[in-house]
């Protein structure tokens, strides 16, 4: 089993709907408006993350266990976040689905009861992944451009650029593996800098 988050992800390279893609920064604000309902401040990102987080590192730290039920919601709640990212990043044009699919599966390294994870490390993996973070904003601002060119690509030939797809995936499977290690805290390895795990 691997020890880091795997991420598989379902994407359409041709005949892509146009008007769709032409529409998307406005078809996809239903599911922001419902991802950012998990929030309970104006700093929407900050709240998840710490919605995500803090339970997980108290439990680990006072219990040494990482609980089944927020395991699940953090798996779930990944999926979901992965689903409205590939929708937005014009990798489907299938509308994100709130329940599980088969268009995104993530795979979290198994966790029996938490013994397998260091009982302290999480009080400092925030820290321990800053790099990760730097890193992944250039892959990001990257990918910011290649969706923009994947967005004018779609609309006049209805294809994804080939040039680009690895590279938006792989920023992605990146960010996922960032995530199971410095926020839902599901790994102690620490993520490669590489796009590919």
């Amino acid at each position: 089993m691997a020890k880091q988050v795997q991420t598989k992800l379902i994407v359409k390279m041709r005949q892509r709907n146009r008007a769709t893609t032409f529409f998307r920064p406005l078809l996809i604000l239903p599911m922001f408006i419902f991802v950012g309902t998990f929030s309970t401040s104006n700093t929407g990102a900050v709240s998840i993350a710490f919605t995500l987080a803090v339970p997980v590192l108290l439990a680990l730290v006072f219990r040494n266990k990482y609980p089944s039920y927020i395991l699940g919601f953090n798996h779930s709640f990944l999926e979901l976040q992965n689903r409205i990212a590939i929708y937005a990043l014009y990798l489907t044009d299938v509308f994100p689905t709130i329940e599980k699919n088969r268009s995104v599966v993530i795979t979290l390294p198994e966790i029996r009861g938490g013994k397998a994870l260091n009982r302290w490390l999480p009080l400092v993996k925030w820290f321990l992944a800053i790099p990760l973070y730097v890193v992944g904003i250039v892959y990001l601002l990257v990918t910011i451009i290649y969706t923009v060119l994947a967005w004018f690509s779609i609309v006049f030939t209805g294809k994804y650029p080939k040039f680009a797809i690895e590279f938006v995936v792989g920023t992605v499977d990146y960010w996922n593996r960032v995530s199971g290690y410095a926020f839902i805290l599901v790994t102690d390895e620490y993520p490669s800098f590489s796009l590919t795990a």
